[in-house]
């Protein structure tokens, strides 16, 4: 089961709304995932969906909140996937236009009954309505990636007007959602992981938010020990780089002027780092009588490099 269906089939199971909660629920759904159809003077609408747990909330909203007993249908769907397909249908015979209305899908404006793309803000005009809003609308258009890959969270729409004012109901929960398209649709969507698992706060996903959490949590924690092994080895590449090329300029300078050339100081260090060539600089110190912390050996090795250098070059 994907990431997705296991959020719709968690917040469909919610279904302790009052009247106002369920009609901004039942209206996000429609508008999102439902057709209208006209047959002579008879209109229906139908809404689609691949859920099975969201086609049951459907249905069961429309006979609890609004008294109207839906029919639902279900067909084996032609893609590869071989899904079912859910079809709630509302006729005139079971009150679609009265929804209509209600849900403000339809409008009369002087007579004439228009369609209308926008969100009726009476339907979002509370905090409590608008988080119903954004779960039908979720319910009905929306899916997330599966979160051990990326975060990406979309809700698809079929009007650039009605997915900018979805955005803003979805925006006053302090969420930052964009609108972009995609072909003839209106996407509206999120990309961080913080403000996906705010969204599924918001529409009363908890169980799925704490999968999440949990989840980037532990790809926090494996970025964070990669970056530090990451960091471990490029340091240790360049203690063994700088150890071997230490070990090269004494054994030059052995070789072409002994090391009793050097001052007592320096000749210390070159026996030293010649008998251990492994050590760290803070170790090589330690062995010093008396000691001599890591910046004094470093110093004293770039002296011996800069010897080395001198005999390289022909000035020595």
């Amino acid at each position: 089961m994907s990431f997705s269906s296991k959020v719709k089939g968690e917040i469909c199971r919610y279904t302790d709304l009052n009247k106002n909660e369920a009609l901004a629920e039942i209206s996000a759904i429609m508008k999102v995932s439902g057709t209208l159809a006209f047959s002579g003077r008879q209109i229906s609408f139908k809404i689609t969906t691949e859920n099975p747990a969201c086609a049951r909330l459907v249905f069961t909203l429309l006979k609890d909140h609004f008294n109207i007993h839906s029919r639902l249908m279900v067909k084996r769907s032609n893609s590869l996937k071989k899904n079912n397909i859910y079809m709630v249908l509302i006729t005139e015979e079971m009150g679609v236009k009265d929804l209509l209305r209600d849900t403000g899908i339809l409008r009369e404006v002087e007579g004439i009954t228009t369609l209308d793309y926008r969100i009726d803000q009476d339907i979002v005009s509370d905090e409590e309505k608008r988080r119903a809003y954004v779960r039908g609308a979720f319910i009905g258009g929306g899916s997330i990636s599966n979160p051990e890959k990326n975060y990406h969270l979309e809700l698809v729409t079929h009007s650039l007007e009605y997915a900018e004012d979805l955005r803003d109901v979805i925006n006053t929960f302090a969420l930052n959602s964009k609108v972009i398209q995609r072909k003839n649709s209106y996407i509206v969507y999120i990309k961080e992981g913080e403000q996906i698992v705010d969204l599924l706060n918001v529409i009363g996903a908890h169980s799925s938010l704490l999968e999440l959490e949990n989840i980037r949590i532990m790809k926090e924690m494996r970025n964070n020990v990669n970056r530090l092994v990451n960091c471990e080895t490029a340091n240790l590449s360049k203690t063994v780089n700088a150890a071997v090329r230490q070990v090269e300029s004494i054994k030059l300078i052995q070789r072409q002027i002994g090391l009793a050339r050097l001052p007592k100081n320096l000749r210390e260090v070159a026996e030293l780092r010649l008998s251990y060539p492994d050590e760290s600089l803070k170790e090589l110190g330690e062995m010093l009588d008396p000691p001599v912390g890591k910046s004094g050996i470093n110093h004293r090795l770039r002296k011996i490099e800069k010897i080395a250098d001198e005999i390289r070059s022909g000035q020595i």
